[in-house]
């Protein structure tokens, strides 16, 4: 009896809108961020600080961190990760921004699917 191979990897795609109230405490929290890592050349460091001073959704790029969300889930390990950010015009209530509806099959038992708020 031969069992059917599969694939050990598994991609997770994430769509998160965020309401940013504080855009001064993105910022001073990215800034921090940057601060503290010891890894970045001081053209990097400035290159970064110019970016996430100018623009929030830079900002929030450089605070979200796809590894944060599987580094404490046993038995994985994140092979690839990539993430962008960027302002958008969001109105909760138009189609466009209805969860489920863009691979046009909502009950299909392969998507789980949690929507917060």
């Amino acid at each position: 009896m031969s069992t059917p191979e599969t694939s050990r990897f598994v991609r997770i795609r994430v769509d998160l809108v965020l309401e940013v109230d504080d855009e001064e405490a993105v910022t001073g929290a990215a800034l921090q961020s940057l601060t503290d890592d010891a890894d970045l050349s001081d053209a990097e460091r400035a290159h970064a600080e110019r970016a996430v001073t100018e623009d929030t959704a830079e900002a929030l790029a450089h605070l979200v961190d796809p590894f944060d969300l599987v580094s404490q889930v046993p038995g994985v390990d994140l092979q690839q990760a990539s993430w962008s950010s960027e302002l958008i015009d969001y109105d909760p209530d138009s189609p466009e921004w209805d969860l489920g509806e863009e691979d046009g099959d909502e009950n299909d038992p392969e998507d789980d699917e949690m929507t917060v708020g």
